[in-house]
């Protein structure tokens, strides 16, 4: 188990392993488009957007989360300020979480999709384009084909309302053995099946949320990443993984920082992003409990280090 102590020492040795790595990409490696994105909800660290924004400019990241919600409740004034610091501070934004439950009733799923418009407008008004969300790889009632035809109808309602405020859908799948073989009916686990769904949803704002984690644990490597387009992709989330757990025992909610252990192969992965010319945020989503322990300021310190090193790897 990695202590506090490890996980410091492993997140400094990343950083110092970055800055070379940094300047041969920058001296003539492939050019790195996406950005790398703050999401301070996946590393444990309550902010507000401000607050997040001061955070992403001095850790050296160049996008970050929306939130709509915070988003909605400012006056224009409130909102010009922030638009105005964040493009001084060279900021972009990330994808922000879609909030309408597709995946239980039709009486949660109609609640959230009364909701959606205003959390659209929220969005367009900041100029945010992108929103992710995730499949749940299984289901106790519905058979797969029945998922599915529930998933394609939902999501196409859901990508409609984005659509019509300028903003893009991603989807992500959960691709760990320990997730979907949990459930009496498995659902959609891998890239393939994913983009089955996008093309039955039938929408060219549709596209995917890629995951090393997922892409390690569903068995999959760079050559079912070739062909996608910068346009398939709506954001990425880069993760490593436990060492010395088997893939089919590697389990959703326990992950580790980009470059931290080496299994997962993101040299790979984000080769295949840069070849596809992929301009979106790429982000951590460790889901690290010892991360979870430090101060703000250092969660996000130890983020950026391990994300200029993943980065570095396509120099």
């Amino acid at each position: 188990m990695t202590t506090r102590r490890d996980f410091l020492r492993i997140a400094g040795a990343a950083g110092l392993a970055s800055v070379a790595g940094v300047a041969r990409g920058a001296a003539g490696g492939p050019a790195m488009t996406m950005t790398m994105d703050l999401v301070c909800g996946n590393l444990g660290v309550k902010a507000d957007l401000p607050t997040a924004v001061t955070l992403a400019h001095k850790h050296g990241f160049t996008s970050l989360a929306p939130d709509a919600g915070e988003l909605g409740r400012l006056s224009d004034g409130q909102l010009g300020e922030l638009l105005g610091d964040k493009k001084a501070k060279g900021l972009a934004w990330g994808a922000a979480a879609l909030l309408v439950d597709f995946r239980g009733d039709d009486a949660a799923f109609r609640a959230g999709m009364a909701d959606l418009p205003a959390f659209a407008s929220a969005l367009q008004r900041a100029g945010a384009t992108r929103v992710g969300t995730w499949i749940r790889p299984g289901d106790e009632r519905l058979t797969y084909v029945a998922n599915f035809r529930q998933h394609a109808r939902r999501l196409r309602e859901v990508a409609a309302v984005l659509g019509g405020h300028g903003v893009r859908l991603g989807l992500e799948y959960v691709g760990p053995k320990t997730a979907w073989s949990s459930m009496r009916h498995p659902f959609i686990h891998t890239l393939a099946e994913t983009r089955d769904l996008i093309a039955e949803i039938g929408r060219d704002d549709v596209g995917l949320v890629l995951d090393s984690w997922h892409w390690y644990t569903a068995g999959e490597t760079a050559d079912d990443l070739r062909g996608l387009t910068n346009r398939d992709v709506v954001a990425c989330d880069l993760n490593d993984a436990p060492a010395s757990v088997p893939v089919d025992q590697q389990r959703d909610g326990v992950r580790e920082l980009p470059c931290a252990t080496g299994v997962i192969d993101l040299r790979a992965f984000l080769k295949a992003l840069a070849a596809m010319g992929y301009d979106g945020p790429a982000r951590a989503e460790p889901f690290n409990a010892t991360l979870r322990t430090l101060p703000a300021d250092a969660a996000v310190a130890a983020t950026a280090r391990s994300m200029k090193q993943a980065f570095a790897l396509t120099g």
